[in-house]
């Protein structure tokens, strides 16, 4: 068995997938005056930021930006058996009545996403809550759906898709791991 992930997204196709989501978001939040981005700690902080940058870009407004870290919102994160690593939360402008995006790597179960919602709730009552993602892979376990999606993965059981960003992991790609390849780690 080989121990090679298989790339499914390259970096030209994050960068194009990002361009695209900065667009979907931009056209459907007219004004952009009142949307905030957060990122979800630890791959959604630098892709929202590089949507920010293309926010820019196309409208010429900064969009704010905040980073999220939903460590102890998660509904397993007592029974995890790794010490949980806590990043920093970092929202440092009012949420109330803003539109806040908030942007992960990857959907999967959709956990995440409604520890994300329920720690918002902390900062004040927004407006609404949009979701970007650069991977949608399926397997819902909560009914959540983003609202911008990048690329659509569909996975089989023991597959793992890992979401790879220059900003941490020194290189950009999406690559899909099978499970003994994970294993064998």
């Amino acid at each position: 068995m080989s121990k090679e992930n298989t790339v499914l997204i390259d970096k030209k196709t994050i960068s194009s997938s990002i361009v695209r989501l900065a667009h979907e978001i931009n056209e459907r939040n007219k004004g952009l005056e009142n949307l905030v981005l957060i990122g979800i700690q630890t791959r959604g902080k630098p892709l929202s930021k590089r949507i920010q940058n293309e926010l820019f870009n196309i409208s010429g407004i900064e969009v704010p930006l905040g980073s999220l870290d939903i460590t102890f919102y998660r509904d397993d994160y007592r029974e995890r058996l790794l010490v949980p690593q806590v990043h920093r939360t970092d929202i440092s402008i009012s949420l109330e009545d803003k539109v806040v995006v908030l942007v992960d790597d990857v959907l999967f179960t959709g956990r995440t996403i409604r520890a994300a919602i329920e720690s918002l709730n902390a900062f004040g009552r927004v407006k609404a809550i949009q979701l970007a993602v650069l991977v949608d892979r399926g397997h819902r376990e909560m009914p959540i759906k983003a609202d911008y999606v990048g690329k659509n993965i569909p996975t089989n059981d023991g597959e793992h898709i890992a979401v790879r960003l220059i900003e941490v992991d020194k290189k950009d790609a999406v690559v899909i791991i099978k499970h003994d390849q994970l294993e064998s780690k």
